[in-house]
């Protein structure tokens, strides 16, 4: 665990430069996001590009897709809908990261199943897993068993040493009245499992009529996936680097 803001510029956005790199991920009418297939991407040809692979996991009902729909900027559906087999969404990010003084583009791409087709097809989980960067794992604030499988989901999908960045998204954060997830249950999570813990309000909450924009929901959720994603990079060529001088010390002695 780290700082959040310490390896990401957090309020970049508002610079001229962030400000303006923004304007190439907006519709025309300045509310929402453009959306962006598998063979298309912002024209940004300035911007180094970085490509992660997140799998989403979760108890079924708990907001997988509409999470998904929300990071990407697709509509968020009105009612929940089995996914039928795997599907995909991508998230373009841009962020400003600080250790290399510069701005690079976040290729995200999300993988969510369902879970009818997991356990009809044996070979959608391996798929979603083979070569992921990444795991989402989802409960939902207003079902309290959701979140007690979280461990289950953790210790089922990923192992401590697979350089996997695991992180916890709580959703349906809106329905406050309802929640059966307390603040302590998130504090004792997370000093047991040592992984980031963010909320998500799978609704919009801008209008046509005011300053807020779909961008105003999701800046502070991107930008803490994509600075997680960075530290599990920078990790992973700390473990490099130290393996290369290791074998260097064996080839040597």
């Amino acid at each position: 665990m780290f700082s959040p803001g310490s390896l990401l510029q957090f309020d970049w956005y508002r610079s001229h430069e962030g400000r303006e790199i923004f304007n190439n991920f907006m519709q025309n009418n300045g509310i929402k996001r453009k959306t962006w297939g598998l063979l298309e991407r912002p024209n940004i040809p300035s911007l180094e590009e970085f490509t992660y692979k997140l799998f989403l996991v979760g108890k079924s009902g708990v907001g997988k897709t509409s999470t998904a729909a929300k990071l990407s900027g697709n509509d968020v559906p009105s009612a929940h809908c089995e996914t039928s087999g795997i599907q995909t969404s991508t998230v373009y990010w841009p962020a400003r990261i600080l250790q290399l003084n510069k701005t690079v583009l976040f290729n995200i791409q999300l993988w969510d199943a369902g879970e009818n087709a997991l356990r009809k097809f044996d070979h959608v989980l391996p798929a979603c897993v083979d070569k992921m960067d990444g795991i989402l794992l989802l409960y939902s604030f207003v079902d309290k068993g959701s979140f007690e499988e979280i461990p289950q989901l953790i210790t089922r999908h990923t192992d401590p040493d697979d350089g996997v960045c695991k992180i916890v998204i709580g959703t349906k954060f809106d329905q406050h009245a309802h929640s059966e997830i307390t603040q302590r249950d998130i504090r004792e999570f997370e000093s047991t499992w040592k992984i980031p813990m963010l909320k998500i309000k799978n609704v919009p909450e801008y209008h046509h009529t005011d300053s807020r924009n779909d961008l105003s929901d999701v800046l502070p959720i991107l930008n803490s996936i994509c600075e997680h994603l960075w530290y599990r990079d920078v990790l992973l060529a700390g473990r490099s680097e130290n393996k290369g001088h290791m074998e260097k010390r064996i080839a040597y002695c």
